[in-house]
């Protein structure tokens, strides 16, 4: 994508002409299309931790990372200065948490545990490269004339992505490719072919004249390994020996960074065993090793420059950003990750705030206040994966399991679910539209003519006012009878989530907490064995508190963060200034409640 975006007087985003270049080559897909134009979608700040350096504070988004980022270009077009994203791999896997019942008693956290669906990595191909190509037109938006982009995948969509990135950012802007190759215990389980032992990172910058740091890759210690050699006598692989049969080893100490970085040499681990007992391990599916974004930010950025992550998860990227002094933006659409986010960030401005205090006046500046906001509050799912389905069960919709068009079927009419963290809007409809089945409507209208085609029910959450207009045109010469059902307007009649309860109370100079009910995660213990919880606290992940909250946003001079092991305290000192007090407590699914005290 050669041309420019601009941004015109109503509030859009356009594209201007890229011109033609001969000979490209270009990945196509069913249904691919140009992405000219975008709308300015607005954000609403929610939460705010910490305060300003240097007039700065970093940003989290929960929402659709293409709103998000068509929400930043009018402040950030041209001025990030490094970006990484690890985005969806199609790996056709359902990604789930572990959910332990902090223990108490008879109440063990072994005895109360389930796993719960964060989010499904199934695609369709067609989809999946429609979706990464809008994205990376946004992002190169985004970056700085100087900066640079790395994308992290593996061998399912490494070569699509790779066609993408040479189309979106240039063939000449291929700076490199990454091979993070998993320790040799990773053995794998492959029979049938080689075993699967490396991770992808393409390296693209916006320009031939990019930042880039040679990084040195310290090491503890030489890491010796046997040095192993052909014997062509035996025709097998021994271990090289000297002549008294000691053997022998390579000994690596300090290097520059290359493109395989080997898991052991690097300090990096990604087994499933080590990730379990990992001090930065925060029990999210895809959690990266905080290593590999260091040697990233390293190479490719300056203290003080802004790092970008539109596919956020765990927070390594915003994580290692702060403790590395650089300022950062982060966005996902699951909750889970923003509150897994929130939390981790709190625990590392909390010690970089506290040691600082006791640096010299040379010390290095930390950026550790951060805003989270809305992009299109619409908060009724954690996650797209449960609203789909809850959907389903509200609206009595026989689902459809394999169907690359429809969701379902209700009342003799198709049913589409559009997406439901945002308004649909025409773009939503364009990959309905193309996937339709033509050659079935042809034989239909030559059978029955004068009767639709297909009968179509649309669900989504708000809408354009001429969505239906729009898919009228788009389809013409078909008559399809289309109709759309607005969750926003029918949720009183709809059972889309149960909402938490909770009872606290001001007793002279405390804040009590004296109730807690999570409903949904309630619901999924009642279907566990052992499911009796002692206390309401076994349920929380912590607890904020803003003891002035001013209507708007919420500002936190309590968070009770506990430890794996212990729970929250639920009892706080209020102090003589207090106003109104807004309590916001998560619990272990990651769905909050907030409530008001007087």
């Amino acid at each position: 994508m050669d041309g420019q975006m601009i941004f015109d007087e109503n509030g859009e985003y356009k594209f201007s002409e890229r011109p033609t270049i001969k000979g490209f080559p270009e990945l196509r897909w069913t249904g691919k299309r140009p992405f000219k134009s975008t709308m300015y979608f607005p954000a609403q700040l929610k939460e705010t931790y910490g305060t300003d350096v240097d007039g700065w504070i970093n940003k989290i988004f929960w929402g659709d990372n293409l709103q998000v980022m068509s929400h930043m270009l009018k402040e950030f077009r041209g001025k990030i200065d490094l970006i990484y994203i690890d985005p969806p791999f199609d790996s056709k896997a359902d990604y789930k948490k572990k959910i332990s019942i902090k223990g108490i008693g008879t109440a063990t956290s072994d005895s109360l545990a389930f796993e719960d669906k964060q989010y499904g990595d199934i695609w369709i191909n067609d989809e999946y490269l429609q979706f990464m190509y809008e994205r990376f037109i946004l992002l190169k938006e985004l970056l700085s004339e100087k900066g640079s982009i790395y994308v992290h995948c593996d061998w399912h969509k490494s070569a699509h992505l790779r066609l993408l990135m040479d189309e979106v950012f240039g063939a000449s802007n291929f700076r490199n490719e990454i091979i993070w190759h998993y320790a040799d215990y990773m053995q794998g389980n492959a029979t049938t072919s080689l075993p699967k032992k490396h991770d992808n990172i393409l390296f693209y910058s916006k320009n031939p004249d990019c930042y880039y740091e040679r990084v040195k890759v310290p090491l503890d210690k030489p890491v010796k390994r046997n040095r192993v050699v052909w014997d062509g006598t035996t025709k097998t692989l021994k271990v090289a020996r000297d002549a008294e049969g000691k053997i022998i080893y390579d000994e690596f100490y300090d290097k520059y960074l290359d493109t395989v970085w080997e898991e052991d040499v690097l300090n990096i681990c990604q087994t499933s065993v080590t990730r379990k007992t990992s001090t930065e391990n925060v029990g999210y599916p895809t959690q990266k090793p905080s290593r590999i974004l260091e040697l990233i930010i390293e190479a490719s950025s300056k203290p003080g420059d802004i790092i970008f992550d539109c596919f956020m998860g765990s927070g390594t990227t915003q994580a290692v950003a702060m403790k590395l002094g650089r300022r950062f933006i982060g966005a996902d659409i699951n909750l889970g990750a923003i509150q897994t986010t929130t939390k981790r960030l709190i625990g590392i401005a909390e010690k970089l705030d506290s040691a600082q205090q006791t640096l010299e006046q040379d010390n290095p500046t930390y950026y550790t206040g951060f805003e989270v906001y809305n992009v299109n509050n619409y908060d009724f799912f954690r996650n797209p994966v449960e609203a789909r389905d809850l959907i389903i069960e509200a609206l009595e919709i026989q689902k459809f399991e394999n169907s690359n068009v429809y969701d379902g079927e209700l009342d003799g009419r198709m049913v589409k679910i559009l997406p439901v963290n945002h308004i649909a809007t025409k773009a939503d409809l364009a990959e309905l539209i193309a996937n339709l089945p033509y050659k079935t409507f042809e034989q239909r209208k030559n059978d029955y003519p004068g009767e639709p085609v297909e009968r179509i029910t649309l669900v989504c959450m708000g809408h354009e006012p001429d969505l239906k207009a729009h898919f009228t045109a788009e389809t013409t010469g078909f008559n399809i009878d289309i109709s759309i059902v607005d969750i926003l307007k029918d949720k009183a009649d709809l059972q889309l989530k149960r909402e938490a309860e909770a009872v606290a109370v001001r007793e002279g100079n405390r804040l009590i907490i004296k109730e807690f009910y999570p409903m949904n995660l309630m619901q999924k213990l009642s279907l566990q064995k052992d499911s009796y919880v002692e206390d309401w606290k076994q349920l929380v992940e912590s607890i904020m508190v803003d003891f002035n909250y001013d209507g708007a946003v919420l500002s936190p001079a309590v968070t009770d963060i506990p430890g794996k092991n212990e729970l929250v305290k639920g009892e706080y000192e209020i102090p003589e200034t207090a106003g109104t007090i807004r309590i916001k407590i998560t619990d272990l699914l990651s769905e909050s409640l907030e409530i008001e005290v007087k």
